[in-house]
């Protein structure tokens, strides 16, 4: 029988949908226990055949109204799994779906079949500022693509109220007041650091968003594959090699956000995710596809210097953020400081 172009694209991007629990092939990375605080996730049990094949059949006949390069545009992003850098996929929002009782939206319809199967509401996903509708309120036509979108991650317990102080100077600054004072217009910089050792220079970041990896199909950005490293512990080899995609570094208008764009979970401890009094702030887990606000500019500008030991024990001043690949640490794990993790990341602000 003749097959047209199109109706292989649609058969290819069905199979590259979005593994449900049960069917033998979820991402070992997507889900876990564990962790003293953490993106949360739902397991969805694996569907009946009916509802399996009247989502096949919805999705089919979805998809192949779609044009076709539009459908070039979405296998092009679910195939390399958001790391190759992919256009919007701009398609109306008014168009409704509906599998058994549930009505959703076009783009819900995608981002559950193709990046989230337990997807509830919308008020669960971030859009990535790399997308043409971030920002947008309504618009008649909206990205469609599920790698320009995040899942936000919730906090098992959401932060004390803070206390206001004067400390203007921890606000975001002002790149043009910077560079026409002469100085070098960065927003933070970065250091790679393999268990107690810096591997490579400190980088310095200009621009809004930044991609940290160690392997991505195309990108550019801080890439930890290219450094010189005389580790040679087992431990730190195999996670090196599981940073893949690594993490999105994003300066937004209320903070500073964090993507992991990685198959495995990431650790996180900021001053801002907690209580500033603690003497111990908690490491956040955070699942792949999944966004947390790692610095909130409203907050920092609230808080003294905090008390937590790890920081307290930093030469440098203003906040620093920190982040651990594959491994955690604190209290929940037999790594009391992220000195001992393999392969972690120190964000350190530029407040003045």
């Amino acid at each position: 029988m003749f097959r047209t172009k199109r109706s292989g694209l649609v058969r290819r991007l069905w199979r590259s949908r979005a593994p449900v629990e049960g069917d033998g092939e979820t991402d070992r990375g997507t889900h876990g226990s564990g962790g003293c605080c953490m993106g949360k996730t739902t397991k969805v049990a694996k569907s009946n055949a009916g509802s399996e094949a009247e989502l096949k059949a919805l999705t089919h006949s979805i998809l192949k109204k779609i044009k076709e390069k539009q459908l070039e545009v979405l296998l092009q992003a679910v195939e390399s799994k958001g790391g190759a850098r992919s256009p919007c996929l701009l398609l109306s929002s008014k168009v409704d779906a509906k599998v058994g009782q549930q009505s959703y939206s076009l783009p819900m319809l995608l981002y559950k079949v193709f990046r989230w199967p337990d997807l509830r509401h919308s008020s669960e996903l971030k859009r990535l500022s790399c997308c043409e509708s971030y920002g947008k309120i309504n618009p008649e036509l909206v990205c469609c693509n599920p790698h320009h979108m995040s899942r936000l991650c919730e906090l098992e317990s959401p932060p004390p109220p803070y206390s206001r102080y004067p400390m203007d100077y921890l606000k975001p600054p002002d790149s043009l007041a910077l560079q026409e004072s002469g100085e070098r217009a960065h927003w933070c910089v970065v250091a790679y650091w393999e268990e107690k050792t810096r591997v490579g220079r400190l980088y310095s970041v200009q621009e809004p968003s930044l991609d940290i990896f160690y392997d991505l199909p195309q990108g550019n950005g801080f890439c930890l594959g290219q450094l010189c490293s005389e580790n040679k512990s087992p431990l730190v080899q195999m996670v090196r090699a599981k940073i893949g995609y690594g993490i999105q570094l994003t300066r937004e208008p209320d903070g500073v956000w964090v993507y992991n764009r990685s198959c495995y979970p990431i650790f996180i401890k900021s001053a801002t995710l907690d209580n500033p009094d603690s003497r111990t702030l908690l490491v956040h887990k955070v699942f792949p596809g999944f966004s947390i606000k790692a610095f909130d500019y409203d907050k920092a500008g609230s808080l003294q210097r905090p008390n937590d030991h790890e920081f307290t024990q930093q030469p440098r001043t203003g906040f620093t953020v920190q982040i651990s690949f594959v491994k955690g640490w604190g209290q929940c794990y037999t790594r009391q400081f992220i000195s001992s993790c393999p392969c972690w990341l120190e964000v350190i602000f530029n407040t003045r």
